[in-house]
Order: structure tokens, then C-alpha cells, then sequence
């Protein structure tokens, strides 16, 4: 696969990451480890060097399943995870904290989860607003000169904390939502990374799979799935947003390509240091994804598409209120 750098610092990675939140919560009932692990290693074979975890994600069983399924192959990888949240005794999350004592707590644990002495790239996960970015930065500068952190990145940031926070440690990535069903990055956020030479891994850039054609107006979402919360879910929401998809699969029929690997590859076409990490934990869908890296679309392809993410009304937030409060703009 080809790769793209993210960051002045030139941090290499695949063209396409995968996100690995799925494989321990949010679409379900959790799979069994050996099949995530055998899973994972073929996504290394089939070339993927970026893999995104966090300590929220299970809480604690991503890092370790992901931990597991790498050590093999750790330096041929990027392991990217997260800090920035508070548990209670069982370990269940109860808010944002981004306290520099935490934060070398947090890390500690990752290395140990993770099973590595250094993590390639270390997210703040949510912007803390009780503690001034300057520390949070400060901290993972000290973590860098300490050899536990290779780089830092940021999550939901908005660009004047990014701004301050880069000031203080250079910032490799940031990763945020972007996918044609949300493009608010583009107002402010991508030129300023621009600016500043940061690049950018967007999550959920299959719109938690809308845009993987698999999602109908008959699709109903179980416990467990996060989508049942989501407003943009909502069964009125759901029948007016597959409009959006009926127009990616216009361009996909053109073009002998899947919804997926249309709204992939235009992401792919925004700007040479995106990396997005679509999520998933199956094989034919991963094959499906990673051929996206090879679709070329045309400027005819990518101007009906930006007609199509405009003119169609995306209905619903993206968020419930008290996760979009979480937001740093």
C-alpha cells in the first residue's frame, strides 16, 4: 500500500489506518479475541501500519487485545492511542481529565497494555477546559524526552487550543469526524493544519456506516450499538440521509466501485497528509476498504460528490448533547 506522512516531523504510515474502537464496544456484542487478533495480523500483511486505539475503548481491552495482536510485528507498525478520561473503581469512564499527573498515569498503563516501551503517537483524547492545554502539552513533551511517546496528537480540538498547544510541543496529527456526511473541518480546522504543517486522521469516515451502502431504511440498531443514540440514526434522520448515499452510489456504479471505497478515496483526494481509519472487523469489508487506496477519482467524480454532501440536507446531530458538550471549538 502506498503511504503518506503525517506531520512535519514525517511520521510514515499507511495510506488507510484502521480504527480498532469496534473490536471491544460501540457496534455490538464484543467478538471473540482470538478471531480479533488473527484479524488484525492480516491487516498487517495486507499492508496497514497504522492501527488506533485508546485506553477508553472497552475500557482497557482494546489496548490489550491490540497490544497482543502487534507485539509480533511491532516494528513494522504505528500504534496510535489516547488518554484524556477519568474512571471510577470499576473502571467505568465518568468524565474528561487531562491532569498532567493523570497523564503520566495513563501512559504507564498503555505501555504495559500495549506491551511496548514507546507509543508511536499519543492523542489527547477530548480537550480538557480545567486544565490549560500549555500543561497538557508540557507533559507530553516530558513524556517524548523520557522516551515513553514518539509524537503527540490531538482529538476534537478546536484550532485555537491547537494553536497553543503546538507552541509548546510540535503536533503530528489531529483527528477529528470528516467524511462526506461531515464536513465542518474544512471551515477552519485543515487550513490551519495546513498552516501549521499537522496532518489529519479522520474517524468515522464511513459515517459509521452510512457510507457503506449497508445501511437501509429498514436497518434497526440493538444495545450495544452506539448508532442507537445517535440522532443522525433516528428513523426519520435515516430515510432523509440515504439520499446522500444514493449519490455516492451513482459515482460508484460509474466508476465499478463500492459506496465505501468512493467516500474513501474522495476523503484520500482532500489533501495528501489525510489518513482516514475506518473501523471493522472483517476481513471482506477490510479487503474492501484498503482497495479504495487505488481509486482514482476524476474531477468530474469529485465535483458531483461535493454537489451531492451540499445539496443533500443532512438531518440529525452527530452526536447527542452530552458527547457534542465534549467538543473543543
Amino acid at each position: 500500500m502506498d503511504t503518506r506522512t503525517l506531520g512535519s516531523q514525517g511520521l510514515q504510515v499507511s495510506a488507510l489506518g484502521l480504527g480498532c474502537m469496534g473490536m471491544s464496544q460501540a457496534f455490538g456484542p464484543r467478538p471473540p479475541r482470538d478471531e480479533m487478533i488473527t484479524f488484525l495480523r492480516s491487516a498487517v500483511d495486507r499492508g496497514v501500519t497504522l492501527f488506533d486505539t485508546a485506553e477508553v475503548y472497552g475500557p482497557f481491552h482494546n489496548e490489550e487485545l491490540v497490544g497482543e495482536a502487534l507485539q509480533p510485528v511491532r516494528d513494522d507498525v504505528v500504534i496510535a492511542t489516547k488518554f484524556g478520561f477519568a474512571y471510577d473503581e470499576d473502571g467505568h469512564q465518568t468524565g474528561v481529565t487531562s491532569r498532567p499527573d493523570h497523564i503520566r498515569a495513563a501512559v504507564d498503563g498503555s505501555l504495559r497494555r500495549l506491551r511496548t516501551d514507546t507509543i508511536d503517537l499519543l492523542y489527547q483524547h477530548r480537550v480538557d477546559p480545567d486544565v490549560p492545554i500549555e500543561d497538557v502539552a508540557g507533559t507530553v513533551k516530558e513524556l517524548i524526552e523520557a522516551g515513553k511517546v514518539r509524537r503527540f496528537g490531538m482529538s476534537e480540538a478546536g484550532v485555537g487550543t491547537i494553536r497553543r498547544a503546538h507552541a509548546v510541543q510540535p503536533v503530528t496529527a489531529l483527528q477529528s469526524e470528516y467524511s462526506l456526511f461531515w464536513r465542518e473541518p474544512e471551515d477552519a480546522i485543515l487550513p490551519a493544519l495546513a498552516e501549521l504543517g499537522i496532518g489529519f486522521v479522520p474517524f468515522s469516515p464511513l459515517g459509521r456506516g452510512f457510507l457503506t451502502g449497508q445501511v437501509t431504511a429498514e436497518s434497526r440498531f440493538g444495545e450495544g450499538d452506539i448508532r442507537s443514540s445517535l440522532p443522525r440514526f433516528e428513523q426519520e434522520a435515516l430515510q432523509a440521509n440515504l439520499a446522500l448515499v444514493d449519490r455516492v452510489r451513482d459515482v460508484g456504479e460509474r466508476r465499478g466501485a463500492t459506496v465505501g471505497q468512493v467516500a474513501l478515496a474522495w476523503l484520500l483526494a482532500q489533501q495528501p497528509w489525510i489518513v482516514p481509519i475506518p473501523g471493522t472487523r472483517r476481513l471482506e469489508r477490510l479487503d474492501e476498504n484498503l482497495g479504495a487506496a487505488d481509486l482514482e477519482l476524476t474531477a468530474e467524480d469529485l465535483a458531483e460528490l461535493d454537489s451531492a454532501s451540499t445539496e443533500v440536507q443532512v438531518v440529525g446531530d452527530r452526536y447527542p448533547e452530552a458527547m457534542q458538550r465534549m467538543i473543543d471549538r
